[in-house]
């Protein structure tokens, strides 16, 4: 299809067969570190992917941030990402990542609505303010939390920032990529999950925040989103795809900086 190479990441990126054992084992290594302050699969729904991991800081916590994990609705789970709460962890918030269903078994409609569960059934574990961050399609998936119709109005209200990491905002230019026979969307579909054409927001502060080396569609995807929602928008100097995430590792971060101040 036309627009595959467009929306090809990994081809583009030095060593990156190399990044995801590389996750899988920092995120083990994490959840094995925190001991009984790591509490795995909480379910948040019916299916088997309809679980939670929730890390837990020292003391009460002062908020939760929830990361949701990408992979173009098609791979990954949360088990891959845990060593990502490091940073917000260190400044004494709970983390949590939730897993869920994948396409072509559901629609990225469905996806969404998944992640609304889990964020309302996070919101019942953790008091204080919700801060959430999402990468690549999970970037489009914290986007779409802003949708009133998604969230109750009492976890909208705590809601402190949205923080789209190399987000899928404009779904259209993906009907011409050949992920879309798993996806199965139509225009009207793609045009209803997109946050770029949400109007009814919960007025929260968003910051749309993109890898400076990423791929031009990545980059413009972030700015059709800036644009439409008129946002702070962070271009990270020297970040990929792969590793723009890193800095939520990290406790001195701006990236996390943005998330717990």
């Amino acid at each position: 299809m036309e627009l595959d190479d467009a929306y090809a990441n990994g081809a583009y990126i030095a060593g990156a067969d190399d990044y995801p054992p590389r996750w899988d084992a920092s995120a083990e290594d994490f959840r094995n570190s925190l001991h009984e302050r790591a509490q795995i699969d909480i379910p948040y729904g019916p299916g088997d992917r309809n679980k939670f991991d929730l890390f837990l800081p020292e003391g009460t916590p002062k908020g939760v941030f929830i990361f949701v994990h990408g992979g173009y609705w098609l791979r990954f789970d949360k088990s891959t990402w845990s060593h990502l709460a490091v940073g917000p962890l260190a400044h004494g918030w709970a983390v949590a990542m939730p897993s869920y269903d994948l396409c072509p078994d559901v629609s990225i409609a469905d996806i969404t609505r998944q992640v609304a569960s889990a964020v309302v059934h996070i919101a019942e574990e953790v008091d204080g303010p919700i801060a959430l961050a999402g990468h690549s399609a999970g970037g489009h998936l914290v986007a779409r939390m802003l949708d009133r119709a998604l969230l109750p109005e009492d976890v909208g209200a705590r809601l402190k920032t949205v923080i789209p990491i190399s987000p899928l905002s404009d779904l259209l230019p993906l009907l011409r990529t050949s992920m879309n026979k798993q996806f199965k969307m139509d225009a009207e579909a793609a045009k209803a999950e997109s946050p770029v054409e949400m109007q009814d927001r919960y007025d929260v502060p968003v910051t749309v925040w993109v890898g400076a080396e990423e791929r031009p569609a990545f980059l413009d995807q972030a700015q059709w989103l800036t644009d439409a929602w008129a946002t702070d928008h962070v271009i990270a100097f020297g970040k990929h795809h792969f590793n723009v995430i890193d800095p939520l590792a990290d406790p001195d971060s701006d990236l996390v900086a943005l998330i717990v101040n």
